[in-house]
């Protein structure tokens, strides 16, 4: 409970003798009221602005005892006896009339307080001549305040109370414009309460620079979408023996294997609007989001149709039903079953051509991979040897190469090889050969290339000494059992240089791509790669053998597995 002085002085009845003093002669336009005073008048603007503008205003005029209170006029009250005996006795400073002079604002020195000048408030009787000519008398400053000044000051400090506040809300709601990459309107990206509209990048004319020609390696996945492409070009013919345009392609792969490569070129190929979203980009914090954007996209994509829709990355939405946290509710599930709807649900979705990208179809939903949604499931896989020499024509075509160097060879030297892994290859023999000065790659760029994707960078080279020489019989102990036993690959290179965590390296070359390996292929490679610890125990003995072997037993551990 506040004390009982301040519960008075609340009230408006705390004796003049009693009051607290500031010791400071203020202005009469300065705002000294009472907390409780400016705080009601703030939420009276408040109102005035936000829900009675029209009716309010006359209102806030007409209302005199606020406006007195915020001009400077102090909850603290003297009676008009004790405010004419101040006057007798030359205590009174200052005189501030108001209300047509039935208020007055009096500056006065209190002999209570020490001397010192308080602001009190005297209700006048009327503005009487004798009282101004006392105050003439007196020669004590005294001036009138219309309602029209009372009230224009009012509004103005109101309005400067609340500037900051305005100011800090627009500087956020143009930051979110911002954030969210344009100007934007009641339906752009850059509105704040647009959040449930679709981030899908639209074009209605696709120039992605990407056609057929383009893709190499991947030969039947290009099939299957030129025969999507020719079907959105030429309906007539597939139409005429019956034949409708496949709902939904799914593109399944290890990653850069090409799959967004191929979206690409068929947005470039159609010739039809293509829109373009991942599928992280559905799923929000705010459950019905994700839903809500998969509704309006599907309503632009009906609006231009006949069109193509890509999601990449779609096992982020579309993941199997029940595993996650919140059931049913859970809002990545809520997305799932709408893009469900919408792909084949009651209303169909006639035109649009859905193109999905994922290395995870293990994970997705079985209701999604039936056919009706992915009428197709299009595998791109690692490329084979004469897959590889395709890619490496594409991305060689701008790279200036030595007469030495073949195609061919580096295909067959790139087993396992993506597209993305080929082309970064190729960078990197670029990169070297420019380091060294070159005017064009040598197989010596291309060999540092492949042995730095494979085994890491280059490090010091050993010294000699024991050290060298263990490492030198070790790797020659795995080229001297692979090249003896019957069925393993080819020896292609030994170094002692070291990449990565290896002190040394033996390079073979396959003869054809690993796809199927037989059990003789399995024996030889594990005698292959226990050669370098037995090369160790017959030259330096057994008590000599190091740690050096230990990523040998581990490879040799898998095939033994794959072996028996």
């Amino acid at each position: 409970m506040a004390p009982p002085s301040m519960s008075l002085a609340t009230k408006g009845v705390l004796p003049f003798s009693a009051l607290a003093s500031s010791g400071v002669t203020q202005r009469p336009v300065s705002v000294t009221a009472s907390l409780d005073k400016t705080s009601d008048a703030r939420r009276k603007f408040l109102k005035l602005a936000l829900g009675n503008l029209g009716v309010g205003l006359p209102t806030l005029l007409g209302a005199k005892k606020a406006l007195a209170d915020e001009q400077g006029v102090s909850s603290s009250r003297m009676s008009y006896s004790r405010f004419l005996e101040y006057l007798d006795k030359d205590r009174v400073k200052k005189v501030d009339l108001f209300e047509n002079g039935t208020i007055a604002i009096v500056e006065a020195i209190s002999p209570e307080l020490g001397n010192r000048v308080q602001r009190v408030r005297v209700q006048l009787p009327g503005l009487s001549q004798e009282l101004l000519q006392k105050l003439r008398e007196k020669n004590i400053d005294f001036a009138a305040h219309s309602n029209q000044e009372d009230s224009g000051s009012l509004l103005f400090n109101l309005i400067g109370n609340l500037a900051f506040p305005l100011i800090l809300i627009g500087g956020l709601f143009l930051l979110s414009r911002r954030a969210q990459g344009g100007l934007g309107g009641p339906n752009g990206p850059g509105f704040p309460l647009g959040f449930g509209q679709s981030r899908a990048k639209f074009q209605m004319e696709p120039n992605t620079g990407v056609t057929f020609d383009d893709v190499a390696g991947v030969d039947e996945a290009k099939q299957d979408f030129m025969e999507v492409v020719e079907f959105l070009k030429k309906p007539e013919r597939f139409t005429a023996v019956g034949a409708r345009i496949p709902k939904g392609v799914l593109l399944v792969g290890p990653p850069g294997t090409g799959k967004t490569l191929l979206a690409k070129a068929i947005a470039g190929e159609a010739g039809v609007p293509f829109f373009s979203i991942s599928g992280s980009e559905f799923v929000e914090m705010f459950v019905g989001v994700g839903a809500s954007r998969v509704r309006d996209l599907f309503k632009k994509a009906k609006e231009n149709a006949p069109c193509i829709v890509f999601v990449d990355e779609i096992d982020a939405v579309g993941r199997q039903r029940g595993t996650g946290i919140g059931g049913g509710n859970d809002e990545r599930e809520q997305t799932l079953n709408q893009l469900l709807t919408e792909m084949d649900g009651f209303e169909g979705n006639t035109g649009i051509i859905v193109i999905a990208a994922t290395n995870r179809a293990d994970i997705l939903d079985s209701a999604l991979l039936r056919p009706g949604r992915f009428d197709r499931q299009v595998s791109v896989d690692v490329p084979d040897v004469r897959g590889r020499t395709e890619i490496l024509k594409v991305h060689g075509g701008n790279k200036k190469f030595d007469p030495d160097v073949s195609l061919d060879v580096i295909a067959m030297r790139t087993p396992g090889f993506s597209g993305a892994d080929l082309a970064n290859l190729l960078n990197e023999a670029a990169i070297l050969a420019g380091r060294r000065g070159r005017t064009a790659i040598s197989s010596k760029e291309i060999d540092d290339s492949i042995d730095r994707i494979v085994a890491g960078m280059e490090g010091t080279v050993m010294t000699d000494g024991k050290s060298k020489s263990l490492v030198a019989y070790h790797e020659v102990g795995h080229a001297i059992c692979g090249t003896l036993t019957a069925g393993h690959d080819p020896v292609q290179k030994v170094t002692l240089v070291p990449r990565g965590q290896a002190r040394g390296l033996t390079w073979f070359i396959p003869m054809d791509d690993p796809t199927l390996i037989s059990r003789q292929q399995l024996f030889a490679r594990i005698v292959g790669g226990l050669g370098g610890r037995a090369a160790e125990e017959v030259i330096f003995g057994e008590p000599e053998v190091t740690t050096g072997a230990a990523g040998d037993l581990q490879q040799i551990t898998g095939l033994a597995k794959q072996l028996y």
